[in-house]
């Protein structure tokens, strides 16, 4: 049967063979978000319209489930967005920026040892003069990287060390054994990428246990597809999703240790420290922060023990190279410094930007922990996690595209409402493929000189990130319309026989 008016409602009640009785939703249970985020509910009618009170739950297919499978589907999307550089050996330069499909990881295989399985921090002088370019990350994504490479080798099983060695480093890139562990090294990164994708999903959605769709956006984001296999920077988001639940059940210990094992990857982790010393300020429990603070100092240096411990010995100057690079280089890719040393025509040197951007992030974390203190609600760590990294990465040198994945976990429970997620992530998607098409020379004016389209693109995706920053600013401050506040499940059969005319006519 279908009545003329509000015909929809009662066949899903019909059909769902629900209870009539408004008693029988479980005011305890998981928020839906058809119920509290309109954007939600408007893309729901296309496939059964907003979740019923009295809908059954499926014996198999719990929410987190639903968001393991979608991570799963998102990744292998990523690996066939990457189809076309695997099919050219990773070697066509037009094809890396037209197709979008550029990553890191082949280069850096032969361009920092790894094919010939050369330990990154090593004092061997032949193997400082053989790659005298230095890996330029933390210790866990060399050892990473080491790992999969070693993999990679035994599984190919055509590893021979003594013919790589008579052979000039430029012409590794091109040797046939070398090209297959190449494509092995690649699959076998964007395989452990996807656990550690699906372990931070699975965390994410327990972080809130009455919220676990707001993981959504990060399961089936497409920014998660075009950017998971450009570099190793899911390791630290993971890490970033660990600390969020842990503190979330109120484990400090495990939080430092979590902190600590994502800074050792990246260094944006560590700013999560900050939201925590909020928070305990708020909650008047520096104790906690303490052991925090301390855990994940402990646990940093242990991570550093591998690297100092190897046979092969230490290069120091390779185990600093991280922190030396970043402050030696100038204004690059993504960054507001390029579009201000461009369009002024005067470029400012990477000493007077370490100086700006430091004054300015200072003040900006400032900023943020005047927001934390007299918020009317108590921030979430995200919320504060969010906010501290936009300030970091809007004046930072660098702003490579799979940034966009330290910010992920953090947006995704900061500010979880349709709406907003698309309009950042759009922004994202925009900065994402002008930077491949510039570097392609796709976005150059015909008479030559610098891309001003390109500077629009750097400029939305900031002003994408600020958007949500403001909406995350405005949930503090008037938590009557944060997260949260607005959830009302549809109205019952009762409350559309009570509301205006009721048509009794029936179409069969």
């Amino acid at each position: 049967m279908l009545f003329r008016s509000g015909g929809a409602l009662v066949l899903a009640v019909v059909v769902s063979g629900g209870s009539t009785d408004p008693a029988a939703a479980d005011p305890g249970g998981p928020v839906h978000p058809t119920w509290e985020d309109p954007t939600a509910r408007l893309l729901s009618e296309g496939i059964g319209g907003p979740h019923g009170v009295h809908a059954g739950a499926h014996r198999w297919w719990t929410p987190v489930r639903v968001l393991l499978l979608l991570t799963a589907v998102c990744l292998a999307l990523g690996m066939v967005q990457k189809a076309p550089c695997e099919a050219d050996d990773w070697s066509g330069a037009n094809t890396r920026y037209t197709h979008m499909c550029y990553s890191d990881l082949p280069y850096l295989y032969t361009g920092r040892g790894f094919a010939e399985r050369a330990w990154p921090y090593s004092d061997d002088e032949q193997t400082r003069a053989r790659y005298p370019e230095i890996m330029e990350y933390p210790v866990l994504i060399s050892y990473w990287a080491y790992g999969t490479a070693w993999a990679a080798q035994e599984i190919s099983g055509h590893y021979d060390p003594d013919a790589r060695r008579l052979m000039g480093t430029g012409a590794l890139f091109g040797y046939q054994p070398v090209q297959r562990e190449i494509s092995i090294f690649v699959v076998v990164n964007m395989l452990g990428f996807a656990l550690l994708a699906l372990l931070a999903v699975w965390l994410l959605a327990r972080v809130d246990r009455r919220r676990p769709w707001d993981a959504v956006f990060v399961a089936a984001s497409p920014m998660l597809a075009l950017t998971a296999l450009v570099n190793w920077d899911l390791l630290a988001v993971a890490a970033v999703a660990a600390a969020l639940f842990a503190w979330s059940r109120e484990r400090p210990v495990l939080t430092g240790v979590m902190i600590a094992i994502g800074t050792a990857a990246k260094l944006y982790p560590l700013f999560l420290l900050g939201g925590l010393l909020v928070l305990c300020v708020r909650r008047r429990r520096l104790d906690l922060f303490g052991v925090a603070a301390l855990s994940a100092l402990v646990a940093w240096g242990l991570l550093q023990l591998p690297a100092v411990m190897h046979p092969d010995g230490i290069d120091t100057t390779a185990w600093r190279y991280f922190w030396s690079f970043n402050s030696d280089r100038g204004a690059d890719l993504g960054s507001l410094w390029l579009v201000v040393n461009q369009a002024g025509g005067n470029a400012a040197g990477s000493h007077a930007i370490n100086l700006v951007s430091w004054a300015f992030f200072s003040l900006w974390c400032l900023g943020v922990l005047a927001i934390g203190l007299l918020a009317k609600r108590t921030p979430t760590l995200a919320q504060l996690g969010y906010l501290v990294l936009v300030g970091f990465l809007i004046v930072n040198k660098v702003y490579s595209p799979q940034y966009v994945l330290w910010l992920l976990p953090l947006a995704a429970l900061a500010r979880p409402r349709w709406r907003d997620q698309l309009v950042w992530q759009a922004g994202e998607l925009f900065y994402f493929c002008s930077v491949w098409w510039y570097l392609g020379g796709e976005l150059a004016p015909a008479g030559g000189g610098d891309a001003p389209v390109y500077w629009v693109a750097i400029v939305v995706r900031v002003l994408a990130e600020l958007y949500l920053a403001a909406f995350v600013v405005r949930d503090l401050f008037r938590p009557e319309r944060g997260i949260g506040a607005t959830a009302s499940p549809p109205p019952t059969l009762e409350d559309a026989q009570a509301s205006t005319t009721w048509s009794k006519s029936v179409v069969v």
